[in-house]
């Protein structure tokens, strides 16, 4: 039936069903499964953290670890709109081409898309800037012989907190990539 279905579309529309449905879940699976690994990696940094060590030294304190975390809180945000990107080339592909979305709604669910993902990856590089301030501090304190503490010492938690980083940049750059896949698809259209 869904052959059938097919080819009562035009096939512009086809092919951007088609665009959104793949791009749609790929994105959608590459941002969640980074977010996830982003999250646990911030959560475990958060959880270590906190154990009797100088908080005041700690990569996983202050405001480039919230600035992580938020970034990493849109990211989900932007898996969800890619998920609405999969539904959005379902109700494409419908028999009754009033139901199907308007070019306008198409666009604007694409425009949304985007500024989720660059105000995620605003976010997080602001937060990438913190955290290796914070790195570079700790790394120049452990220059200082003297007066020399060993909660000082960059630890490996902290480059993980970097790696989380770098993830969540990951998953925004994958959701602006496919949006702007699916917004060179429509405008080709």
């Amino acid at each position: 039936m869904t052959g059938e279905l097919d080819y009562s579309l035009p096939p512009a529309v086809r092919r951007i069903s088609g665009n959104f449905r793949r791009f749609g879940w790929i994105s959608f699976w590459a941002q969640l499964v980074l977010a996830i690994i982003s999250s646990l990696v911030i959560l475990f940094a958060i959880a270590s953290g906190g154990a009797g060590s100088d908080n005041s030294t700690n990569v996983g304190t202050g405001g480039g670890l919230v600035l992580a975390m938020l970034g990493v809180a849109v990211v989900y945000g932007g898996a969800y709109w890619a998920f609405r990107y999969t539904r959005l080339a379902r109700r494409l592909r419908s028999r009754d081409a009033a139901a199907r979305p308007k070019p306008k709604d198409a666009m604007q669910a694409l425009q949304t898309g985007l500024i989720v993902n660059l105000v995620g990856m605003l976010l997080t590089l602001l937060g990438a800037g913190a955290i290796t301030g914070s790195l570079i501090g700790q790394s120049l304190r452990q220059q200082n012989v003297s007066g020399f503490n060993i909660t000082q010492l960059v630890k490996p938690i902290d480059i993980f907190v970097v790696q989380a980083n770098t993830n969540t940049l990951l998953a925004h750059f994958i959701g602006i990539v496919a949006t702007l896949w699916l917004l060179r698809t429509i405008s080709r259209a």
